[in-house]
């Protein structure tokens, strides 16, 4: 991905979802013109498109990941109120996204509303808990790769802006 790219979505993601023009702004902070964090999800392009196009249809509001990995990885837990811009299975930006909840839990607790929200297949808790398990498992970064009580990041989210 090109980086004036990224630059260039995050100028317009910050215009229209008037991320700076609260009452009495007078300028953007170093924090408010540096772009967030950008990713895409699930482990290969194909994964990243199909999943990209459940957020922009509204189908998908949540994610999970494994804890482990992210502490493997040295990758901060998001948080509610966290900007992230998520990248097409190209690299692409295409969506600016906010934390609205953050939860960890053992895998085998994650609830049926979680997987609902998370958009994948059929919407059903026994798929999520299918997939995810052969995900985790395939990509652990950690060296303790799936655990049926591990724990797990649980993020809900909104859409801020879309690419049209």
């Amino acid at each position: 991905m090109e980086h004036s790219a990224l630059e260039a979505f995050w100028e317009l993601a910050r215009f229209h979802a008037r991320l700076n023009s609260a009452p009495g702004y007078f300028g953007p902070t170093a924090l408010e013109t540096l772009p967030p964090p950008a990713w895409s999800f699930g482990a290969e392009p194909a994964q990243a498109d199909e999943l990209l196009a459940l957020v922009l249809s509204g189908a998908k509001t949540a994610t999970a990941g494994a804890l482990w990995d992210y502490e493997n990885d040295g990758d901060p837990v998001p948080e509610p109120g966290n900007l992230s811009i998520l990248l097409d299975g190209a690299g692409h930006p295409r969506a600016l996204i906010e934390a609205t909840d953050v939860r960890v839990v053992p895998f085998d607790e994650v609830d049926a509303e979680h997987a609902r929200l998370e958009g994948e297949g059929d919407g059903s808790l026994a798929h999520w808990r299918d997939a995810h398990e052969r995900f985790f498992a395939a990509v652990a970064t950690d060296e303790r790769g799936f655990q049926p009580d591990m724990p797990v990041v649980l993020e809900r989210f909104r859409v801020v802006y879309q690419e049209a």
